[in-house]
């Protein structure tokens, strides 16, 4: 799998280089959505009279987020680093990304820990509860539903020091193997989200494919509006360059 989502990351992102301008958020949820569909149900845009993208769209639209770190910060230039350092130990730095190297993206999934930390991709999580509960003075009666609220937790200042900055050091030590009470970004129990590593899996890759080859600058846009999720109303414009050899 590693290799089909390198090879579709590297192709986008080249496409995205020869454009003016891209839209970030349309362009990675294009990519990641195109991905995903051939994966599960063998849809292919191309070969198909029917746009299931734009049907998706408009059941989870403002849903899905990707943030992108903004050159010269330092965690740009950790990333550089993490990525740079897999390409030395190669002996032919042109193959292609193994396991071992994903499973060596220790800061890498620390940047994406705080990425669906903060984005919150579901707002809100369904259960049923199977008896009565009672909860802080709070009754909840057998059979009501209860939305878990993930953002409650995650911008929680009592969990999570300056809650709304993104600081993926906070991370450092800690193994997410799953969900906990202070981090469900892809649920928990029973009906923890199967897709959870395969997402993981596309954000390391492309994130490995963005920072190797490419430059990027803000053009417009990036204003962030904070509902249940992460939204950007304005888009996030940005140019996307091929780095020169001597970058």
């Amino acid at each position: 799998m590693l290799p089909e989502v390198e090879r579709k990351a590297s192709r986008r992102l080249q496409n995205w280089s020869s454009q003016e301008t891209v839209e970030l958020k349309e362009a990675t949820a294009s990519m990641i959505f195109d991905l995903t569909a051939k994966k599960l149900i063998s849809y292919d845009q191309d070969n198909s009279s029917e746009n299931l993208r734009e049907n998706f769209v408009a059941f989870i639209q403002g849903l899905i987020s990707f943030p992108l770190d903004i050159p010269g910060t330092a965690y740009h230039k950790c990333l550089q680093e993490e990525h740079k350092a897999i390409l030395t130990n190669r002996e032919n730095t042109d193959s292609g990304l193994t396991w071992k190297e994903y499973k060596s993206m220790t800061y890498t999934f620390q940047f994406i820990n705080e990425t669906v930390r903060l984005a919150n991709i579901v707002p809100g999580i369904f259960r049923k509860a199977l008896r009565e509960i009672k909860f802080k003075g709070y009754t909840i009666p057998a059979g009501w539903a209860v939305m878990v609220c993930p953002p409650a937790v995650h911008l929680n200042p009592a969990k999570y020091q300056d809650p709304l900055a993104f600081n993926s050091s906070r991370w450092e030590g800690t193994e997410i193997n799953g969900a906990s009470k202070n981090f469900m970004a892809f649920g928990g129990g029973m009906r923890f989200c199967v897709g959870a590593d395969f997402t993981k899996v596309q954000m390391a890759v492309f994130l490995h494919c963005l920072v190797r080859k490419y430059r990027w600058q803000p053009i417009k846009g990036g204003n962030i509006l904070r509902t249940q999720g992460l939204q950007f109303p304005d888009g996030f414009h940005i140019q996307l360059m091929e780095k020169t050899r001597m970058e």
